[in-house]
C-alpha cells in the first residue's frame, strides 16, 4: 500500500507552554490534536470527574428521568433494551446498576444478532408487552427506529430513547428521518440538543442519564461517577474521539479500573493474565472490550451484560473463562474469513475498486464488521462485507476519513432494507438481487481520487534521535489515555544509519535495527512488531535478493545502509536496566 508522510505542524501559540507550566513539545502536540487555547489545554490534561458538563443541559433529559422517577415510585415495569455490541452491552450493564440501585421494577432484553439483528424490533416489543412490560428505556440505539416506537405507542408502552447514532437524513419524499415519535429522546446528536459535547458513546448518554436519575432521587453523586469504570470500556471500543467528557472518562476509568471491586472486571483481567499489570486504554481497546464482544458474536450478549453485574463470585469465574474462550474461538474464525475475502478480491477482480462491498455467505455475520476493518486496513478503501443473514443478506461497512460511509448509503437507502451507523461505519441488510446494483451505485457516486486512496501517517514532529532522552518519553506520557483523536504522538527522522538487522519473534515475523545516533557511538534500537514482509520486499526491490540473504545471514550492514523511520519512543526495561527503544509505526528505505 503506497503511503504518504505528513507532517501535521499546526499553528500554535509559542507562549503556551510557559503559561501551562509544560514543554514546547507537549503544547506542539496539543496544537496538532486542534487543542490550543488555554483553557482547552488545561481541559485535556487536568480535567477530572469535576469537569463533568450537566446532562440535564440535554434535550429531554429532564422529561425522561421524570418518567422513570414515576416508574420506579409507582413499580411500573420498565425494560432496559440494549443492544449486542461492546457499547451496547456495558450501556445496558450500567443501566441495570442505577435501575437495581433505585429498586426499580426492571429487567433488561439484547437482541439476538441473528434473529433479531440490531436494534428495536417489532415483535419482540410486542412480546415484551405481553410480559407486562410498561416503558422501554433505549441504550446505544433506537434514533432510526421510527416504526418499531410508532408501534410501541400504539400499544401503550412509553419509549425513552438514549443513543449516540447520528439521526438519519432525509434523502426523498416519505422517508423517515429526524427523531422518531419517543416520549423522551436523549441524544446529543439531534439538532435541537444543545449540549456541549456531541461524541459521547452509547455508555456515555446512558451514564450522564444514571448521574441526572441519581441527582434527582437524592442519591449519592459517587455511586453514580463509579459507574465510569464500565464507560471507559465502552468509551474506548466503541472508537469514539478521547477527548472533551471521553478524555476524562476514560482517564477517570483507568483509575477505577487499575483497582476495581467489579467482580466481572477483576475475573476478565485475572483470565487475561492482566490482573498485575498498569491497564491503560490498549488493553480495553484490544483485551477486555472483544471479549465482551466475543459473546453478542458467537453466543448471547446477555452473558457478558451478567458478567459485569453479577455479585457472586465462583459464577464471575465461570462468565469470564467462557468469554475468554468464545473470544480465541473469534479470533480464529476472523484470521480465516479475512483469507477468505482476500483471495475472493483477488478472483472476482475487485482489487482496484473505489468501494469494496464483498458478498460472501460463509462468514458468521457477527465477525462482519471485524473482517470489513481488517480489509479496509489493507486496501484503505472503503470496506462492506455482506454475509448469509437468517431472512436476508447482512453485513457492516468500515470506511476511511475521506468517505462518509453513512451518507453515502444514505443515498442508496431504496436497495436496503435496514440500515444505520455514523460516517466511519455501518450496518446494513440488503436483498441479494440488489448486492451487485449497490456495488454498482457506490462506485459511480464516489469522487475520491487517487490522493484519497493513499495512506496517511500523519507524523507529530521530527525528532532527531540525539535528542531522545526519557524526559521527553515522561512527558509524552501526560497526554495518556490515547486513542482515536488522541493518538499515541508520532515521531520521525530522515537518514537514519543502521549497523545490524535481527528477525524475531515465536514466527520470525519481527524484525529489530539496530541505529547509529547522530556521529557518536551511542546507538538505539528500533523494533518492528509486524511489517518484516514489507521490509523484505522494499530491501530486495532496492538491493536485490542476494544482499538481503547475505544481512540476514549475518546479521549486519556491510555497506552504508540508511532508512527514514517513523516512530514512537518508549523506555524499555530488561534486568533492572533501563534503555531508550524505538517501536517502528513506518519504514522507508
Amino acid at each position: 500500500m503506497e503511503e504518504k508522510w505528513v507532517l501535521i505542524n499546526r499553528n500554535m501559540d509559542k507562549t503556551l507552554h510557559e503559561r501551562l507550566n509544560v514543554t514546547p513539545l507537549i503544547t506542539r502536540l496539543l496544537a496538532n490534536r486542534n487543542i490550543k487555547g488555554i483553557e482547552d489545554c488545561k481541559n485535556f490534561l487536568y480535567g477530572d470527574l469535576n469537569n463533568l458538563l450537566d446532562g440535564f443541559q440535554m434535550k429531554d433529559m429532564k422529561k425522561g428521568i421524570e418518567k422513570i422517577v414515576d416508574a420506579i415510585k409507582n413499580h411500573k415495569k420498565i425494560v432496559i433494551y440494549g443492544d449486542y455490541d461492546c457499547d451496547g452491552v456495558v450501556s445496558t450493564a450500567i443501566l441495570y446498576k442505577a435501575l437495581e440501585e433505585c429498586n426499580a421494577n426492571f429487567t433488561y432484553h439484547i437482541p439476538h444478532r441473528e434473529y433479531e439483528g440490531y436494534g428495536m424490533n417489532i415483535d419482540t416489543i410486542k412480546s415484551l408487552k405481553d410480559e407486562g412490560c410498561d416503558i422501554i428505556l433505549t441504550c446505544d440505539n433506537g434514533i432510526a427506529a421510527h416504526r418499531e416506537i410508532d408501534y410501541a405507542n400504539s400499544i401503550g408502552i412509553d419509549v425513552i430513547l438514549t443513543d449516540h447514532h447520528d439521526v438519519p437524513i432525509k434523502i426523498s419524499e416519505g422517508d423517515s428521518y429526524g427523531v422518531p415519535n419517543a416520549y423522551a429522546v436523549i441524544n446529543p446528536k439531534q439538532d435541537e440538543c444543545h449540549y456541549n459535547f456531541k461524541d459521547l458513546c452509547g455508555a456515555g448518554v446512558a451514564f450522564k442519564f444514571v448521574m441526572c436519575l441519581y441527582e434527582i432521587l437524592g442519591i449519592d453523586k459517587n455511586k453514580a461517577l463509579k459507574l465510569v469504570e464500565l464507560c471507559a470500556i465502552a468509551t474506548v471500543c466503541d472508537v469514539v474521539d478521547i477527548l472533551g467528557e471521553n478524555r476524562i472518562i476514560v482517564k477517570e476509568g483507568l483509575k477505577l479500573i487499575n483497582n476495581t471491586d467489579n467482580l466481572g472486571i477483576k475475573e476478565l483481567l485475572k483470565i487475561n493474565n492482566l490482573q498485575d499489570k498498569a491497564i491503560s486504554s490498549y488493553h480495553l481497546g484490544f483485551v477486555i472490550g472483544p471479549c465482551i464482544n466475543a459473546t453478542g458474536r458467537l453466543e448471547t450478549a446477555k452473558l457478558s451484560v451478567e458478567l459485569l453485574t453479577t455479585k457472586e463470585i465462583e459464577r464471575a469465574k465461570i462468565l469470564a473463562k467462557e468469554l475468554y474462550e468464545l473470544n480465541a474461538r473469534r479470533q480464529e474464525m476472523t484470521t480465516d474469513s479475512v483469507e477468505q475475502v482476500l483471495e475472493q478480491i483477488e478472483k472476482e477482480h475487485m482489487k482496484n475498486d473505489k468501494i469494496l462491498v464483498v458478498y460472501n455467505p460463509n462468514i458468521h455475520e457477527s465477525i462482519a464488521g471485524i473482517v470489513a476493518g481488517r480489509v479496509k486496513e489493507i486496501y484503505n478503501v472503503p470496506t462492506i462485507i455482506l454475509t448469509k443473514g437468517h431472512e436476508m443478506p447482512k453485513g457492516s461497512a468500515r470506511s476511511i476519513e475521506e468517505y462518509n460511509i453513512f451518507e453515502e448509503l444514505s443515498k442508496c437507502k431504496k436497495l436496503l432494507s435496514k440500515f444505520g451507523g455514523h460516517k466511519m461505519a455501518a450496518g446494513l441488510s440488503i436483498e441479494e438481487k440488489n448486492i451487485s446494483i449497490l456495488r454498482e451505485k457506490l462506485i459511480d457516486n464516489c469522487t475520491l481520487d487517487y490522493d484519497d486512496f493513499l495512506l496517511k501517517v500523519r507524523i507529530d514532529c521530527r525528532i532527531p534521535l540525539e535528542y531522545l532522552n526519557e524526559k521527553i518519553i515522561e512527558d509524552i506520557n501526560i497526554l495518556e489515555p490515547f486513542g482515536k483523536g488522541n493518538p499515541s504522538p508520532i515521531f520521525a527522522e530522515k537518514n537514519i544509519k543502521v549497523s545490524r538487522f535481527f528477525v524475531m519473534g515465536k514466527n520470525k515475523d519481527m524484525f529489530r535495527l539496530r541505529c547509529d545516533i547522530g556521529n557518536s557511538y551511542r546507538k538505539i534500537d528500533a523494533v518492528s512488531f509486524k511489517g518484516l514482509d514489507r521490509f523484505k520486499d522494499m530491501f530486495i526491490d532496492k538491493y536485490g535478493e542476494e544482499r538481503y540473504l547475505k544481512v540476514l545471514d549475518c546479521g549486519q550492514f556491510d555497506f552504508d545502509f540508511r532508512i527514514d523511520l517513523v516512530y514512537v519512543p518508549k523506555i524499555n526495561e530488561y534486568n533492572d536496566t533501563k534503555s531508550i527503544q524505538l517501536i517502528i509505526k513506518n519504514i522507508r528505505i
